[in-house]
C-alpha cells in the first residue's frame, strides 16, 4: 500500500508540479490584494479536487458509455503522459504556462480596479487538474479496484493538492528561494520519471489488449 501511495504521489507531483505552479500563481496574482489571493488559492484547489474526484469515480462509466476499453485508455493515457514528459524535458510546458500567466497579467493591467476570478480558469483547469492529472487518476482507478488501493491513490493526489495550496499561499518566498536553475533541474528529473511511468502504462495496455 505504501508503494502505491508513493507511486501515485510521484506521478501527481510530476503532472501537477506544485513548485512549478508557484511562480505562475505569483505572476497572475501580483496585482491582487492578499485576501483575494488567498481566496483564489483556496477556490482553485477546491475546484481541482472536485474535478479529479469526478473523473476518478466517473471515468470508468464515461469510458463505458463511449465504448472505450480500459486497455485502450491505458495506451492513450500513457502516450499523453509521455508527451507531457517530453514537454517537461524541453521546458515547453513551462513556456505555455508562462504565456497564460502573462496574458492574465496583461488583462489585469487593463482593468486594475477589478480583481478577476482566475480560480476555475486557468488555475484549477488546466493548470492543476489538467489532462495529465485527469488521465493519471483515471488510469490508477482502472487498475486499482480495491478500496484501500484507491484510498492510497487518492491520498497521493490529495497530498499534491495540499502542496499546491501551500505553494500558492507561499508563492512569493518560494519562487525567490527556488530560483530558475533549481526549478528547471527538478522539472527535468521528474520528466524522465514520468516518461518511464508512461511507457509502463503503454506496455501494460498493449500486453492486456493482445493477451501477450
Amino acid at each position: 500500500m505504501l508503494d502505491l501511495f508513493l507511486t501515485s504521489f510521484v506521478t501527481f507531483f510530476v503532472v501537477i508540479d506544485p513548485p512549478g505552479l508557484a511562480p505562475i500563481f505569483a505572476t497572475m496574482t501580483q496585482t491582487m490584494s492578499p485576501g483575494w489571493r488567498r481566496a483564489m488559492a483556496l477556490k482553485s484547489v477546491t475546484v481541482a479536487t472536485l474535478v479529479l474526484l469526478g473523473f476518478a469515480f466517473g471515468g470508468a462509466w464515461l469510458l463505458a458509455k463511449l465504448g472505450v476499453s480500459l486497455d485502450a485508455f491505458r495506451i492513450a493515457g500513457g502516450l499523453l503522459l509521455f508527451l507531457i514528459a517530453v514537454d517537461m524535458l524541453f521546458e515547453k510546458r513551462t513556456e505555455r504556462r508562462e504565456v497564460r500567466a502573462e496574458a492574465v497579467k496583461a488583462e489585469q493591467a487593463r482593468h486594475p480596479e477589478h480583481e478577476d476570478d482566475i480560480s476555475v480558469f486557468p488555475l484549477a483547469i488546466p493548470l492543476i487538474s489538467g489532462p495529465g492529472a485527469i488521465a493519471s487518476v483515471m488510469l490508477f482507478f482502472t487498475q486499482e479496484t480495491e478500496v484501500l488501493s484507491r484510498a492510497a491513490v487518492l491520498a497521493g493526489a490529495g497530498a499534491n493538492l495540499a502542496l499546491c495550496l501551500m505553494c500558492f499561499l507561499l508563492a512569493g518566498p518560494l519562487t525567490r528561494a527556488m530560483g530558475a536553475t533549481v526549478a528547471a533541474m527538478i522539472t527535468r528529473i521528474f520528466g524522465i520519471l514520468l516518461a518511464a511511468l508512461a511507457a509502463q502504462f503503454v506496455v501494460d495496455g498493449v500486453r492486456n489488449a493482445f493477451a501477450l
